[in-house]
């Protein structure tokens, strides 16, 4: 878990998103509604969880290679981690 406490808000506000979108899809998977709306939202759930798994991973590098940084060998590895995420 990011150790910054603004690293670490942002993940919680996001996971907080997350849950609401997951709490949306439950609802209109238990109403019945139409396939598309239902294909969207959990689109849109895929959609946050790859964005905090993204910002996790980039407080984690950067915690990580903290020492290396004038070298820029955190920031060659998170572009490489962000385009593979995309």
């Amino acid at each position: 878990m990011p150790k910054h406490p603004e690293d670490k808000k942002r993940a919680m506000t996001r996971l907080n998103r997350i849950r609401g979108q997951c709490d949306a899809l439950e609802r209109a998977l238990e109403a019945g509604d139409p396939c598309g709306p239902i294909l969207q939202q959990i689109a849109a759930v895929r959609g946050g969880i790859n964005g905090l798994m993204a910002e996790v991973m980039e407080s984690y590098i950067r915690e990580e290679f903290a020492a290396d940084a004038a070298s820029g060998k955190a920031d060659d590895l998170l572009a490489l981690v962000r385009s593979y995420l995309k």
